[in-house]
């Protein structure tokens, strides 16, 4: 499912390596930054269009972390549960 230029918000998960830092979370128009268990972050929430989408991946770029995957989950009304993992910092953060 792609973002297109006009209707609804889309609901996407970057999942990137390593622990990132609740202080980023202000880089990320209003993802939420999720720590799983297998020492991945994951970031989810709506992106509103391509220049939003962009705006998340050039942000990820920038603190070079390593990307492992992005999901288009839906339409931003079809929001789900985190699958897990804890949302909150801890030792190992970047």
């Amino acid at each position: 499912m792609a973002v297109t230029g006009g209707g609804s918000a889309q609901q996407y998960e970057f999942r990137i390596s390593g622990r990132l830092d609740r202080r980023w979370e202000s880089w990320f128009n209003g993802l939420t930054l999720i720590h799983e268990d297998d020492d991945t972050t994951t970031l989810r929430g709506n992106v509103t269009d391509q220049s939003a989408l962009h705006g998340v991946l050039g942000g990820l770029r920038d603190l070079g972390v390593i990307l492992i995957s992005v999901r288009a989950m839906g339409d931003a009304e079809d929001v789900t549960e985190p699958r897990g993992g804890s949302q909150h910092g801890g030792d190992g953060t970047r």
